[in-house]
């Protein structure tokens, strides 16, 4: 299942109870979205490095087929950058669930001694 889909499928899940998705489902699917959304900066690196590579050698080639070349790289250039918008709003959402079930699955975790010991007193 793509990236994309995981997200949204733990996202439609309740944040906490029956049905939520665990702690180590959504970190390990915003390890896999993250992994992703390098691929698609990577991607867009070189889409860019062939922009300025095609735009610098247009002098030598058919202007036809220079403006060609140019279109398609822009246009997938165009598409990464929108799959990253959308990618990197959905790993932010996530984020904030696993934020969210970080404080559920053990409030006491992280705490400083103080804070145990008003917990164990309360």
């Amino acid at each position: 299942m793509p990236v994309h889909d995981q997200i949204a499928e733990l996202l439609s899940r309740p944040p906490t109870g029956d049905g939520a998705p665990t702690l180590a489902a959504v970190e390990e699917t915003l390890t896999e979205g993250y992994a992703q959304a390098l691929a698609l900066e990577a991607e867009r690196w070189r889409l860019e490095r062939s922009l300025g590579d095609v735009a610098r050698e247009a002098h030598n080639g058919d202007a036809v087929e220079v403006a060609k070349k140019l279109a398609g790289l822009s246009e997938r250039l165009t598409t990464a950058t929108g799959e990253l918008a959308r990618l990197r709003a959905l790993l932010a959402r996530l984020h904030d669930r696993a934020r969210q079930l970080r404080g559920t699955h053990g409030s006491a975790q992280g705490s400083p001694p103080s804070a145990l010991a008003e917990q164990a007193r309360g």
